[in-house]
């Protein structure tokens, strides 16, 4: 049997007081719709259809091509939005297992039982058009209630601000999240009624199902952080602790040591290798890659960053950068985009380095900067060096060969090279290049004479 995700996602959420859709704010290092897009696409094994309305062109920007779309406009409740994916899926599904884009948190296990729960029902005599899943909690707010008789059985479901005193005692609380007999959605779906807020709910297709003389199932759950609906910022960050919790607790049981989780921050796209331990205050973003046996921070912040096996980033800040094997940086180094570390590089306190390639063994202690640079192995950048790279119009390359020396307060203008086993003076101003095996000393340097190549 076929089953396909519907995701609802065109509502404005006016409650997030902002011009970004409230589906494209971010959870974790990705838009909160992309947790219900993957999570559904585990369940079904197919891609989703999106349900868009409001900022449309930004959420399909966004989502790409890991969804099929359909518009709802104007956006006239749950019950609507569904009938505006029947040309899309009539005659092309079975099932239809239905989430909100915000609420992002359910678990591929979760979606699972319902949809199992739900198939399994086909084979009983009256076999349920309908699965719901519920939520048993002593803090009901915002949720509509779950209606059962005395056997237990589902009689329907009431929106808070129409339930009755009485109603609003129980506990059984609905997700919004439904799996679906397509054949029978379609046909139920016209005699949803209008509410008197002049919308139709999916809420509804219970009472449908119901009045049919049909069963209805549920699977209940009693893990209320999987139901944090996003409304606001403030469930934003309560969602966003949920979801840091998961991701910490899963690094910890594959080998990660994280010495204070509850200030650790790891986006969803990090990989990190075993036997890594990570110190408080270190923020792992975006496609950034850890190999084995790292220690990362404290105080350190990585995006988009390669790190090679046996590296120590100590209180450092790098974006888009390689760091190869056995690397140490900091504290308070900063890597730009482009930067390049050999392996064995070291750098030290108050160094930058962008666009540039760093040769194996190098070591640049202190007070540096490097830009759009290409050093050998074995390199000795002194302190205070820097490029001159930048001429208020291009940008410039520096090449420094082979077991150079680079002495203090260096400045190379660039474009400059210095050859292999060079060495310049303290307070050099390189404004031509230097020869291999070469000593240049003074403002402008000057070659003054050659050195004994060394081993």
């Amino acid at each position: 049997m076929k089953i396909t995700g519907v995701i609802l996602a065109a509502g404005k959420g006016t409650r997030m007081r902002s011009a970004i859709p409230k589906v494209l704010h971010p959870l974790a290092g990705k838009p909160i719709v992309w947790y219900p897009i993957e999570v559904t696409r585990q369940v079904t094994g197919h891609k989703p259809v999106l349900v868009i309305g409001y900022g449309a062109e930004a959420v399909r920007q966004a989502v790409g091509e890991a969804a099929d779309y359909a518009f709802q406009e104007p956006q006239l409740g749950t019950g609507h939005a569904l009938t505006q994916v029947e040309l899309i899926l009539r005659g092309n599904t079975d099932f239809i297992l239905v989430v909100t884009a915000d609420m992002p948190l359910f678990t591929s296990e979760t979606l699972s039982q319902v949809v199992q729960t739900h198939s399994g029902s086909q084979a009983s005599g009256n076999p349920a058009p309908i699965t719901i899943l519920t939520l048993i909690t002593d803090d009901p707010s915002d949720f509509g209630r779950v209606l059962r008789d005395r056997d237990g059985k589902v009689l329907g479901i009431v929106e808070e601000e129409s339930a009755t005193p009485e109603q609003l005692t129980r506990n059984e609380l609905n997700t919004s999240v439904y799996c679906l007999n397509a054949d029978w959605l379609w046909e139920a779906l016209p005699r949803i009624p209008l509410s008197p807020k002049g919308e139709y709910y999916l809420t509804d297709l219970v009472g449908v199902a119901v009045s049919d003389g049909r069963m209805v199932e549920s699977v209940t759950i009693r893990d209320a952080s999987q139901a944090i609906g996003i409304n606001n910022r403030v469930q934003l960050a309560e969602a966003e602790a949920v979801m840091r919790r998961r991701i910490n607790q899963a690094w910890m049981l594959a080998g990660v040591t994280l010495i204070d989780p509850g200030s650790t921050f790891i986006e969803s796209d990090v990989k990190i290798g075993e036997d890594t331990v990570i110190w408080p205050n270190t923020y792992l973003h975006g496609s950034t890659q850890v190999g084995k046996g790292c220690v990362l921070g404290p105080n350190s912040i990585l995006r988009d960053t390669q790190i090679g096996n046996h590296c120590r980033v100590l209180a450092s800040v790098t974006d888009r950068a390689i760091l190869e094997d056995e690397v140490e940086i900091g504290p308070f180094a900063r890597l730009r985009k482009g930067a390049h570390l050999g392996q064995g590089v070291h750098m030290g306190n108050f160094g930058e380095v962008k666009n540039s390639y760093l040769g194996p063994g190098t070591k640049m202690g202190h007070f540096s900067y490097l830009g759009d640079t290409t050093t050998g192995p074995g390199v000795n950048i002194g302190a205070g060096t820097i490029t001159c790279n930048y001429d208020g119009v291009r940008k410039h390359p520096t090449e420094i060969g082979a077991d150079a020396f680079i002495g203090s307060d260096t400045m190379l203008v660039a474009p400059v090279k210095v050859g292999d086993g060079s060495v310049t003076g303290a307070g050099a101003v390189v404004t031509k290049d230097v020869p291999p095996n070469t000593l240049a000393v003074g403002m402008p340097a000057r070659a003054i004479r050659k050195l004994v190549k060394r081993d």
